[in-house]
């Protein structure tokens, strides 16, 4: 499966969620991008959902940190346009430090505008 990832060239655990993803047998397509913002409002990322880096697969957003198992989901999921995990929570796959761990969700848009919480980490 082939994913594109568009991030910021100084960001460290982007690189680690790239990681992550070949691990589990992703082809990744790097983009360092200059105006991230920019590429998020073209990929229809809303602003509540941001997180660092943006993956496309198959024409639709994965936004942030998202675990293997919902990217794999969303290849499925013809009435979603994207999924996310915003922010950047402790724990997340690429944000892993120690034994910190933070809850976190993973969000769905649906075509008409809706969150739909695919997902929840402890």
């Amino acid at each position: 499966m082939i994913i594109d990832v568009h991030r910021d060239a100084n960001c460290g655990c982007c690189k680690d969620w790239i990681s992550y993803l070949e691990d589990n047998g992703f082809a990744v397509r790097d983009h360092v991008e200059r105006n991230m913002r920019s590429v998020k409002q073209d990929l229809g990322v809303e602003p509540r959902l941001a997180s660092c880096h943006t993956g496309v697969i198959n024409g639709k957003f994965v936004e942030g940190h998202v675990p293997v198992a919902q990217i794999l989901e969303l290849r499925k999921r013809s009435d979603l346009l994207g999924i996310a995990v915003p922010g950047m929570p402790a724990g997340s796959p690429g944000m892993e430090h120690g034994d910190a761990k933070h809850a976190y969700e993973v969000i769905g848009l649906t075509r008409s505008g809706q969150d739909e919480v695919l997902a929840k980490y402890p």
